[in-house]
C-alpha cells in the first residue's frame, strides 16, 4: 500500500500567518516522503478566483508547486474555495477531483467528499450550495473585480457565521441517512471527509457491509491533529507539533 495523506479545512488567509507555516511545514517534511497527499477542500479561507495576484496566495501556489514537483497533490474543492479551477491547478501541479473520488487502496474502496453534501438537514445551506456551485454564479463572479470579489467574499463569510452560530450542532452535521447512501451506491469501505470540524473515526454497517468514516480535523494553531494517513502498516491520525 502507498502512505497518502488526507487533510482538509486548514481556512488559510492572510490573518492567520501561522496556519500558513504549519501548512509549509508539513508539506516540506513530506515532500517526497508520502505518495500523494489530498486536499479535501477548504484549504483557504476564501477563495476569490484563480488570478488573486496577492502575496499571500502567490505563496501558497509557489509551496504546493514546490511540494507537487516531488510528491502527487490532488485537491477537492469544498465550500470556501469552490472558485479553485484549472488555472490554479497548473501552477501549482495539482489534479483537481471531483465532488466524489472513489480510490483502491490496498483493497480497500475509498470515497474521498469535502463532506458539505452530507448535511442534508441544513435545507438552507443546501439551497445555497447549489447557487453558488452553478456555472452561472462562477461566471458572475469572473466578472467582478478582484476587489469586489473580496468584500462578497467578506460578506459571505459573515453571514454564514451569522447562520451557523443560530442552528443547532445536529442540523449542521452530516445525516446517518446521506452517509448510508453514498456507502451504499458506492460500495466503499472507507469514507473520508472533513467541513464539520468534528474529527472521529466512526463505525457503522452499511447493507450488511462494515464502513469506517472518518472525520478531518479542522487546523489550529495548538492542535497537534491535522489529517490523516493510510499506509501499509495501517491508519493513523497525522499529526504536526503545535505552535
Amino acid at each position: 500500500m502507498s502512505r497518502l495523506l488526507f487533510i482538509s479545512d486548514l481556512h488559510l488567509s492572510p490573518a492567520r500567518p501561522r496556519l500558513l507555516e504549519r501548512f509549509g511545514e508539513l508539506l516540506e517534511a513530506e515532500a517526497g516522503g508520502c505518495d500523494a497527499l489530498y486536499i479535501l477542500g477548504d484549504l483557504f479561507d476564501a477563495w476569490i478566483g484563480d488570478d488573486d495576484p496577492s502575496p499571500f496566495a502567490d505563496e501558497v501556489r509557489g509551496m504546493m508547486r514546490a511540494f507537487s514537483g516531488r510528491s502527487h497533490l490532488f485537491f477537492q474543492r469544498g465550500n470556501r474555495d469552490f472558485l479553485v479551477s484549472e488555472r490554479f491547478a497548473s501552477e501549482t501541479g495539482t489534479v483537481l477531483l471531483e465532488d466524489e473520488h472513489l480510490l483502491r487502496v490496498g483493497g480497500l474502496k475509498v470515497l474521498l467528499l469535502h463532506g458539505d453534501q452530507l448535511c442534508t438537514a441544513d435545507t438552507e445551506y443546501q439551497a445555497v450550495r447549489r447557487e453558488l456551485r452553478s456555472p452561472g454564479f462562477r461566471e458572475r463572479m469572473e466578472r467582478l473585480g478582484i476587489e469586489e470579489r473580496r468584500a462578497l467574499a467578506a460578506e459571505f463569510r459573515r453571514r454564514s457565521g451569522e447562520s451557523q452560530s443560530l442552528k443547532p450542532a445536529d442540523i449542521t452535521d452530516v445525516t446517518q441517512e446521506a452517509v448510508a447512501a453514498v456507502a451504499r451506491d458506492h460500495g466503499i469501505d472507507l469514507l473520508i471527509h472533513g467541513h464539520t470540524h468534528r474529527p472521529a473515526i466512526h463505525e457503522l454497517e452499511v447493507g450488511g457491509r462494515r464502513v469506517q468514516r472518518v472525520v478531518l480535523p479542522d487546523w489550529r494553531e495548538s492542535e497537534p491533529r491535522v489529517g490523516f494517513c493510510l499506509e501499509a502498516s495501517g491508519h493513523r491520525w497525522l499529526e504536526l507539533p503545535p505552535a
